[in-house]
């Protein structure tokens, strides 16, 4: 692969992680190794246990402390984050991937857990060859303007709104 792209999965609609990790399977499907960074995530989630599956081509590590969400982070959150930052930057730089996925950056972003141009500096930076897909709501103007490519997920009807909670191996 010559060039890879900056893809944002975007909005306030379903879907955006399972979007990526779908696009992570069809990578190690052409045997592309694959990097998932979540940022904000912490635990089992389905989408981790279906993955260690593809174990030898899709590696994850999780960068959050899974107890905020629209609040305030705290200085643990912040540190997290920085330490997930900085993996990430290593990541990029090793050569070892050919996709990198940053799971709710975006949302890291949007509540200062890393600052939008830290992230427009892994865009700037990244390795030509390398694919990377940037997730979560609330991506920066800056951000969509510099992705390839930008999807952004409308919310148009959800089950939620009628009080169901989210389901193993749906939502979670």
């Amino acid at each position: 692969m010559d060039q890879g792209y900056v893809h944002v999965f975007t909005g306030n609609g379903k879907g955006k992680t399972t979007a990526a990790i779908g696009l992570s399977v069809r990578a190690a499907g052409a045997g592309m190794k694959v990097f998932i960074g979540q940022f904000i995530k912490q635990g089992e989630y389905s989408e981790i246990k279906a993955l260690k599956r593809f174990e030898d081509l899709i590696t994850i590590e999780q960068f959050g402390l899974g107890r905020f969400m629209n609040e305030m982070p705290e200085l643990e959150d912040i540190q997290a984050a920085r330490n997930g930052l900085a993996r990430v930057k290593e990541v990029m730089a090793s050569g070892h991937y050919d996709m990198v996925v940053l799971d709710e950056a975006n949302v890291a972003v949007k509540y200062g857990l890393m600052q939008v141009q830290e992230l427009l500096g892994l865009i700037i930076n990244k390795p030509q060859a390398l694919e990377l897909v940037i997730t979560g709501r609330y991506a920066s103007p800056r951000i969509i303007e510099m992705a390839d490519m930008v999807t952004d997920f409308q919310a148009k009807k959800h089950y939620y709104e009628r009080g169901t909670k989210a389901r193993v191996g749906i939502e979670m």
